[in-house]
């Protein structure tokens, strides 16, 4: 049985269409991170799950349950916002419990259950404080203790590391991670940063337009995106598009006189003449070495950025951009012409009318999105 199920489920606010046929599946002990762009639906959906608000149609299920119309405290579900909701008058131990409390638990098992969710979540020396007196991270970390206590099915997380800087962060989806893996509830989480989705999740559904884009594994949805969206979306710096033609058995770029053969895999895809979106990584992508083999392309170097790790140069192909990720060692200058080579693994095709990725044995479409 299912964890949670979603079934076609539409959301409309007047004629405005928010959500437009989300199915998904999770089962128990997932880690689902819906992933997208301000406005995709994503908190929608999720508040449709928690019952904050109910759907036009379609079905949620919880357990194999129905809980559609079911009050948000009968859903066996919590939830984390954005914003931490502490009580400020009320010390960190009573926030944890406080849901306890309204639910009439008896005081020992409430305690037991408050200093459990402290040891986990290493705040056992904050409990007699006030939340004025913490800090951003401290906060979060009761906020979702008073999540634990309720020890429910699902976990609902809806963008909780929004307000926490670039480090806290970072520390904070270490402690998440670590708590999912020790408890293994099931979790549904809201996101916008596609760093947290790649690290936290074990499933990600990509969102745009109140559809599912894709959904799949981290490495399915970086290595193999079904659509120009995802391959857009999903990486830093994204993955580079550039338009070309299908002519004379190579993939003829836009704007010069550029050319790719085309990859083994993929011949008999595409017909002559037909325009193709090629895509490549930018760490895929390398500085030409005649001792080694590849495709290449001749790119005219515009800009340099040197980022610690890695030089992220900007580069033109005709009137088209190109991004590579390249060592710190590298020689290059701005203004001259360079070779970039990649593998043939590292191309990626779309077809540009439909946006999917163009198909072949090796690569298939995780989730087609209803129209």
């Amino acid at each position: 049985m299912s964890a949670l199920e979603v079934r076609d489920l539409y959301k409309r606010f007047g004629k405005v269409e928010t959500l437009k046929g989300i199915d998904i599946s999770l089962d128990n002990g997932e880690f689902l991170v819906l992933l997208g762009a301000s406005g995709c639906g994503k908190s929608t959906l999720l508040n449709i799950i928690a019952g904050l608000t109910e759907p036009s149609s379609g079905d949620v299920l919880i357990g194999g349950r129905s809980v559609v119309g079911v009050h948000p405290k009968n859903r066996d579900i919590a939830m984390v916002f954005q914003s931490y909701a502490l009580y400020p008058n009320m010390s960190v131990a009573r926030n944890i419990g406080f849901g306890l409390e309204i639910r009439k638990v008896p005081q020992a098992q409430r305690e037991k259950a408050i200093h459990d969710a402290a040891r986990l979540l290493q705040i056992e020396d904050l409990l007699d404080r006030r939340p004025a007196e913490l800090s951003g991270g401290q906060r979060q970390r009761v906020a979702i203790g008073r999540a634990l206590v309720r020890n429910p099915q699902i976990f609902l997380f809806d963008e909780p590391l929004s307000n926490l800087d670039a480090k806290l962060r970072m520390e904070m989806r270490v402690e998440l991670k670590r708590l999912h893996e020790k408890m293994k509830t099931t979790v549904v989480y809201v996101t916008h940063d596609q760093i947290e989705a790649m690290t936290l999740a074990t499933r990600i559904a990509v969102m745009r337009d109140g559809r599912i884009e894709q959904i799949g594994t981290p490495e399915e949805i970086y290595n193999r995106p079904a659509t120009l969206y995802v391959a857009g979306f999903v990486g830093a710096p994204p993955m580079n598009l550039l338009d070309a033609t299908m002519s004379d058995g190579g993939l003829h770029l836009a704007g010069c006189t550029e050319a790719i053969a085309i990859p083994s895999r993929l011949k008999g895809s595409l017909a002559e003449s037909e325009p193709v979106c090629i895509g490549i990584r930018p760490e895929r992508l390398r500085l030409a070495d005649p001792a080694q083999p590849g495709q290449t392309i001749k790119a005219r170097i515009e800009l340099i950025e040197m980022t610690g790790p890695e030089l992220v140069v900007m580069a033109k192909v005709g009137d088209q951009r190109l991004t590579a990720c390249l060592p710190p060692g590298s020689s290059i200058a701005n203004g001259t012409e360079r070779l970039f080579a990649f593998d043939e693994d590292a191309l990626h095709l779309f077809d540009p009318k439909s946006q999917r990725a163009v198909l072949n044995m090796n690569r298939t479409v995780l989730q087609t999105p209803k129209t």
